[in-house]
C-alpha cells in the first residue's frame, strides 16, 4: 500500500464543456475524524435516519443486522477504527480510507486483500439527495456492513482477485467483470423466504432506487445468470432497468468458483443484451412495463 498522505484531500470528479472527467487517487489516508464539521455529522444522521426508515422491510436480515452489531448509529460520523475492530473479528476484512475514486487494478487488489476502500469525505448539504461519485455514506452506510457475511466476504475478495486477473487479460474480460459487480455488489436483490429484499449497495444507500427497485412495475426482475449478467449492459444516470435476484450468497459464492478466462473467451463471440431485454432463457420475476426508461445510454 501507499504510503499515508499528511493531509487528505476530497478528489471528486471534473467538470469540463465536453463533459464529466474522473479523477483518480490512490493514496490510503487516515480519517481525519475531527475535522469533520457539525454539518458533516448532521448530513450523516439526515441520510442514516432516511435511508434506516425506508430499509426496515425492504433490505435483506443480514444487511440491517450486520449494521447493528457493528455499531453504527445516526449519532454521528463512524471512527473506521472503531468499526474495524468488529469488522476484522467477524471475516478478517478491514476498512481503508481513501480520497476519491481509485483506479480498477488498486480496486481490485485492496478486495483480493480483504481490505475495503471507504471515501473519508461526506457529500454536501446539497448534495444529500445525489451524488455522482462514491462518498463516505455510500461507502460505508452502503457496502461495509455485508462485508460481516462471511459468504458475502468471501465474494467479493473472490471478485478482487478476478478482477486482478481481468485486468491483465484485457478490457472485453474487464468489462464482463464489471458488470457482474454493477448487478450484484451494487444492484443485486435477493430472495428471502419473505420476498424480495435488497442487498446492493447502490440500491441501499439511494432512497428513491430502494423503493423502485422492489415496488416499481417499470423494471425487469430476473434471476441470477452468471453468463447472462456478464453480457448485460446497465446504466449510471438512471434507475436499473434491470434488476438480478440471487438465492442465497451461497449462490453469489459458487458462482466465483470456475475459472472465468473460457467464459470470457465464450462471450467474446456473443453480443452485449440491452439493459432492459427479457430473453426466452430468463427465469423472469417481473417482467417490466419500461415506464419512464430512456431508449439510449445503456453502459
Amino acid at each position: 500500500m501507499n504510503s499515508l498522505p499528511a493531509t487528505p484531500r476530497r478528489v471528486e470528479n471534473l467538470h469540463t464543456d465536453k463533459g464529466k472527467v474522473p479523477v483518480y487517487a490512490t493514496g490510503i489516508v487516515e480519517q481525519p475524524w475531527d475535522e469533520y464539521t457539525a454539518v458533516d455529522h448532521d448530513v450523516w444522521r439526515q441520510l442514516y435516519e432516511r435511508q434506516r426508515a425506508v430499509l426496515i422491510g425492504r433490505a435483506c436480515d443480514e444487511f440491517l443486522q450486520a449494521q447493528d452489531n457493528m455499531g453504527m448509529s445516526p449519532d454521528q460520523i463512524p471512527k473506521l477504527a472503531a468499526l474495524n475492530d468488529v469488522l476484522a473479528g467477524a471475516t478478517g476484512w478491514t476498512i481503508v480510507g481513501v480520497e476519491g475514486l481509485l483506479p480498477e487494478l488498486d480496486f481490485f487488489d485492496h478486495l483480493a486483500n480483504r481490505r475495503f476502500p471507504v471515501t473519508w469525505w461526506i457529500r454536501r448539504r446539497d448534495q444529500i439527495d445525489y451524488i455522482e461519485e462514491p462518498d463516505l455514506f455510500h461507502d460505508l452506510f452502503g457496502h461495509v456492513p455485508l462485508l460481516m457475511n462471511p459468504l458475502f466476504a468471501d465474494y467479493m475478495q473472490a471478485y478482487g482477485r478476478g478482477g486482478v486477473k481481468a485486468h491483465a487479460i484485457g478490457p472485453d474480460a474487464l468489462q464482463n467483470l464489471t458488470r457482474l459487480y454493477w448487478y450484484t455488489v451494487e444492484f443485486g436483490l435477493i430472495q428471502q423466504a419473505d420476498g424480495l429484499r435488497i442487498y446492493g449497495s447502490g440500491i441501499v444507500s439511494s432512497k428513491g432506487e430502494s423503493i423502485h427497485s422492489l415496488e416499481s412495475a417499470a423494471p425487469n426482475r430476473i434471476g441470477f445468470d452468471l453468463e447472462r449478467i456478464m453480457r448485460t449492459r446497465y446504466r449510471i444516470d438512471s434507475y436499473q432497468k434491470t434488476y438480478f435476484v440471487i438465492d442465497s450468497f451461497q449462490q453469489l459464492i459458487e458462482a466465483t468458483f470456475p475459472d472465468f478466462t473460457p467464459i470470457y473467451d465464450r462471450l467474446a463471440a456473443l453480443e452485449s443484451i440491452p439493459a432492459g431485454s427479457v430473453l426466452d432463457t430468463d427465469a423472469v420475476f417481473q417482467r417490466g412495463s419500461g415506464d419512464g426508461w430512456c431508449l439510449d445510454g445503456d453502459i
